[in-house]
């Protein structure tokens, strides 16, 4: 028995190895490509720019006013003619006996009375206009139509521009929140570390050890707790501007130095821009509009038509013994209603109906217009003249917790001052910034309502 040499497996691992080669760098660059990611710097601007290419109501939005404008033209080219050139080809069996009809004298006659010849062709040009009131009155419906769809587009505008707003600021309301946090650890760490040597030195009990580390463990737990409820509003917004929401981003933090507009200036501006009060008004053109469609029944609707071809029994210019098969013929009809079972007046009725309820939406679209102005004018106010108050308030805390701790390493104060200066001091910052938060959330609700975001 002859026994032959075992292959080395050396060559299988070689090209192994030399897949592995050819392969792994594209997924080590693909992985080192998403950690080596620039994070984008997004401003307001850009984000309601993103979130107008993404969101889906805004997408129906732009769609619906797309369409009413093809509605538009197509009520205005009903009112101009038709024209169909019309071909056909007939043939009908005979039935063994010739007539008198038709263009060639004696000739087959078709089995079918209702046909004129056993051959007939027709090649014609066929112009049609309908001319009533009631293509006018569709008209206007479909201009009442496109107006309100334009309104309804900047009332979607508006929502999802005040969506991400709140949440463009809130992602910067998080991130402020997080970085005093971080301050607030490093805080109480630095008390922390105080009290120990202090109790080293045997100048304090370790009672203010242990109350310093609870504090420390409390600023974890919260800078815990910040980190996630970023992460999520971060999120939240990324759902809106890309198509991956974990994608890495920056928003740019809020100013609050702007001044705040007199009333005047905000009513002058959004009395005339608010697409509420437009939307309305639009609805009760709609419903002007359908009235006047119902009593476009009442009229009689006149119809012209003018044909020119061949209908012959030779698909040619001319017939048997010279025969003119080319020629035109026109026609007039006037269609006048007289008894529908009194169906118009009930469609009448029911416009009015809708009409009245039209009226009386735009009547509260006018009030309630002027009561979310005063509530946001309100509330920007409001939150305005606390910006001072609250940056004064910070800055107190400050100076409470920096001599409290003087008075601490005096040992003139106790460790759970300190604490209660240090809790002091981060909520006074922490309402600074949801004043602040409150402030440009307020200012932009003003905005909008005024057109001007």
């Amino acid at each position: 028995m002859v026994h032959r040499p075992r292959r080395p497996f050396l060559p299988c691992a070689a090209f192994l190895c030399l897949l592995l080669v050819l392969i792994r760098p594209e997924g080590l660059r693909s992985q080192n490509g998403n950690s080596a990611e620039l994070t984008q710097t997004l401003s307001l601007d850009e984000a309601i720019h993103r979130a107008q290419q993404n969101e889906p109501a805004f997408a129906a939005a732009v769609a619906d006013r797309k369409s009413a404008s093809i509605d538009q033209y197509l009520a205005k080219a009903a009112l101009l003619p038709t024209a169909v050139y019309h071909n056909q080809v007939l043939y009908t069996q005979p039935n063994g006996q010739t007539n008198q009809g038709g263009q060639a004298g004696t000739q087959p006659s078709p089995i079918f009375i209702a046909n004129n010849a056993v051959h007939e062709y027709a090649s014609q040009a066929s112009i049609n206009e309908t001319i009533g009131l009631k293509q006018f009155a569709s008209i206007h419906t479909a201009e009442a139509n496109a107006a309100r769809s334009t309104v309804e587009l900047e009332i979607a505008r508006r929502g999802l521009v005040a969506a991400v707003v709140s949440l463009y600021y809130g992602v910067a309301n998080a991130n402020r929140k997080l970085a005093l946090l971080e301050e607030a650890l490093k805080e109480s760490q630095d008390f922390a570390d105080q009290t120990q040597k202090r109790e080293k030195a045997r100048e304090v009990a370790h009672a203010d050890v242990l109350k310093a580390q609870l504090q420390e463990q409390l600023r974890k737990r919260d800078l815990m707790d910040a980190k996630v409820a970023a992460a999520k509003a971060k999120l939240e917004l990324g759902v809106l501007l890309f198509p991956d929401p974990r994608t890495s981003y920056e928003t740019i933090a809020p100013e609050a130095s702007k001044t705040l507009p007199t009333r005047a200036e905000m009513i002058a501006s959004a009395g005339a821009r608010s697409p509420e009060v437009k939307s309305a008004l639009a609805s009760m053109k709609v419903a002007d509009a359908d009235v006047l469609t119902a009593k476009s029944a009442y009229l009689p609707d006149l119809g012209l038509n003018f044909t020119y071809g061949i209908d012959a029994p030779q698909f040619a210019r001319r017939g048997e013994a010279g025969v003119n098969n080319l020629g035109y013929a026109m026609s007039a009809t006037l269609d006048i209603p007289v008894w529908d079972w009194f169906s118009t007046q009930k469609k009448v009725k029911q416009s009015e109906i809708r009409r009245a309820v039209a009226r009386v939406t735009l009547s509260m679209a006018q009030r309630r217009f002027v009561a979310t102005f005063e509530e946001a004018y309100v509330e920007a106010t409001t939150a305005h003249d606390q910006i001072d108050l609250l940056d004064l308030s910070v800055r107190t805390a400050t100076e409470s917790l920096r001599l409290t701790r003087l008075r601490y390493t005096a040992g003139e104060a106790t460790a759970l001052e300190v604490v209660d200066a240090q809790t002091t001091l981060l909520t006074a910052q922490a309402s600074q910034a949801d004043g602040l938060y409150r402030y440009e959330s307020a200012l932009a609700n003003l905005q909008l309502l005024t057109g001007t975001l």
